[in-house]
């Protein structure tokens, strides 16, 4: 009995050191542990509710936006702003399969529908007899899947927004002035004269309709006037701006383009078509001069006429520019046939013409008007027979303008521009013999057809005749100073190298272009072209490149230091029309080439045509006129041989 009371005792002071030591670890588990640092909170504060509230709105987006307002002309905040950030966006077309929209969308039978009605006996069925439904009752208007209202009523009206630009705002300015009563007054007084003015005067503007000969008048003030010259600035702008769209390939070939197929020629080379320029009312006349505008390298003026003496009806004055083939910049027409012309090389706006009536004239570009600012007539000297060739020459020592002419009457005339006239004086008159004094009869004159002046010396020139010779020539003495048996044929041209000042050039309708050192009396190159030459012209960039044009519609270009024998580029342009001249770019690698049609064509040269001196490794390419006087000059101490050195 005391072992079972012992053992007893002992299980319940085991079972009571259980339950303490489960209550202890209990207790353990319910106290917190606090972290070190952690702020020690009032009961109070622990049982305060603090309210989160979750918003679309984005905590990152920038709250301080402003933009300009012109209306209030000052900055204003952006109260509407794109506060939604999507996570996740996916297009779902779900629909609960027992709806009848489901079955509807899914055509299924309707046997279906039937069946899922019979599947519910219970419900009641009206003793109504059934009517037939019309088509809106069997088609269920389309439902939204989320609220069940019809999908018209979803739409959302756009909230209310402030147009504004987001540019630059206009620049603003400070002005202040007085304004007294006597100059209100005057302005009023003013105002009220120029409207009297322009009620009473107006002007009549004549409209030539195209193909049509009437004549159509209309009425303009003076303001209406200066309106249209605005509007044809633009105009002008905008027509120009559109041909260079159209004609952007040919722009990028003559930016751009280097025939690659030159590596694959050896020395030959091409030409390259460019634009081409026609005008409609110039029918039945022919490119009789062409003339490049050293000042600004895309403007070229184009004489037109005849040279046939039995056709004699009209001329033309047309200024082309590269930027516009399709229409001229500048159109004056003219009673009589021009034949030569020539543009100042300082002051571009003005022209000097010669015309087949013996008549020479000066436009100016900067005036208004189609009529010559200066024009010779019977009374001021004109020449009798018609003027083939102008050059203006540097003003005197009273800075006068003053260029010079030559006629086939055989007289050499200087020009002077002396305010509202033109004075003109004899410098020589040309004979058929050397040996004739001036005081010769008028049976022993000769006709002058082409001259150029001297680059270097002002008052050297050269005369072509119509009997093949050239006259070498001083503006102050009536004697000449060599004569040269040039030609079988009348010279067409004539013209000093742009280097060198010994040499020049001189074709004709003999087939013949000859290149001539006025120190010698014979030529130092003879080149047969197998045609009639109508011009030549030396090339502004080198002094041993130039180029002629023949009747039968060929371009050929010669380069002396490559090849002395045969032509770099010899090409035809024309093949049923007879070239009248050619010309070089001052600046760009072009030329020019007028027919006898009265139109004109732009080539662009390829490299080969253009390529300079080839150099040792290592050595610097040499630039400067002095260059190209040492090229020429080589040339010539070759051909003279040592008895003419």
């Amino acid at each position: 009995m005391s072992v079972r009371k012992a053992s007893t005792v002992r299980a319940k002071t085991t079972k009571a050191a259980k339950t303490t030591k489960a209550a202890s670890q209990k207790k353990d588990e319910k106290t917190l542990q606090k972290p070190p640092g952690q702020l020690a909170l009032t009961e109070a504060e622990l049982k305060e509710e603090i309210t989160r509230t979750l918003t679309t709105n984005n905590p990152h987006a920038p709250q301080n936006i402003v933009r300009y307002s012109f209306k209030e002309c000052s900055y204003k905040p952006v109260l509407v702003m794109d506060q939604m950030a999507v996570h996740f966006e996916m297009e779902g077309n779900l629909v609960y399969r027992d709806l009848d929209e489901a079955r509807r969308l899914e055509g299924l039978p309707k046997e279906t529908v039937k069946a899922s009605t019979e599947a519910h006996p219970d419900e009641e069925k009206p003793d109504t007899p059934v009517t037939p439904a019309s088509k809106a009752d069997k088609e269920p208007k389309v439902r939204s899947q989320f609220n069940f209202s019809e999908m018209a009523s979803q739409t959302l009206n756009n909230p209310m927004t402030e147009i504004s630009c987001q540019t630059e705002p206009p620049q603003h300015c400070t002005f202040s002035a007085n304004a007294n009563q006597w100059e209100i007054y005057d302005a009023y007084v003013e105002e009220l004269q120029k409207q009297e003015k322009n009620k009473e005067k107006q002007k009549t503007i004549q409209l030539k309709e195209d193909g049509d000969k009437s004549k159509k008048k209309m009425m303009l003030t003076e303001t209406q006037y200066d309106d249209i010259n605005k509007l044809g600035k633009a105009a002008k702008i905008i027509e120009r701006m559109l041909h260079q769209n159209r004609f952007d390939d040919i722009a990028q070939d003559f930016k751009y383009f280097e025939d690659p197929s030159d590596e694959f020629r050896g020395q030959q080379g091409t030409i390259l078509p460019l634009w081409e320029f026609h005008y409609d009312k110039i029918k039945k006349l022919s490119v009789t001069a062409l003339c490049w505008n050293k000042k600004y390298p895309d403007l070229f003026s184009v004489g037109l006429g005849s040279y046939n003496f039995t056709k004699q009806r009209r001329g033309m004055l047309v200024f082309y520019s590269l930027k516009n083939s399709t229409f001229p910049e500048y159109i004056y027409p003219t009673s009589s046939s021009v034949l030569c012309l020539d543009i100042h090389e300082q002051r571009s706006y003005l022209v000097a013409v010669g015309f087949y009536d013996g008549c020479v004239a000066v436009y100016n570009l900067k005036r208004e008007g189609q009529e010559p600012v200066y024009k010779s007539t019977a009374k001021t000297g004109k020449h009798t027979d018609p003027v083939w060739q102008v050059c203006w020459q540097n003003d005197d020592i009273e800075n006068h303008h003053n260029f010079y002419s030559v006629s086939s009457d055989g007289r050499v005339v200087s020009w002077t521009l002396i305010k509202h006239e033109l004075r003109f004086t004899n410098v020589i008159r040309l004979s058929l013999n050397a040996e004739d004094k001036p005081s010769a009869q008028q049976a022993s004159t000769a006709c002058g057809t082409s001259m150029d002046f001297h680059k270097q010396i002002d008052y050297l020139f050269l005369v072509g005749t119509e009997q093949g010779k050239i006259h070498k020539c001083k503006t102050y003495s009536r004697q000449y100073l060599e004569t040269y048996a040039a030609h079988d044929m009348p010279v067409d041209t004539v013209k000093w190298n742009y280097f060198h000042p010994n040499v020049f050039i001189s074709c004709s309708s003999d087939w013949t272009v000859k290149i001539w050192d006025h120190t010698i009396n014979t030529p130092i190159f003879t080149f047969d072209l197998k045609a009639a030459v109508g011009d030549v012209a030396w090339a502004p960039y080198s002094s041993t490149v130039f180029a002629a044009v023949t009747t039968d519609g060929t371009v050929h270009i010669f380069d002396l230091n490559i090849n002395k024998d045969e032509p770099l580029c010899q090409q035809a342009v024309m093949a049923k029309h007879r070239l009248t001249h050619i010309e070089f770019n001052p600046t760009h690698p072009i030329i020019i080439v007028g027919d006898i049609r009265g139109d004109v064509a732009s080539f662009k040269l390829s490299p080969n045509l253009r390529q300079k001196q080839k150099m040792k490794k290592g050595q610097v390419q040499p630039k400067g006129p002095e260059v190209e006087v040492a090229k020429m000059e080589k040339l010539l101490r070759l051909m003279r041989g040592p008895d003419l050195e």
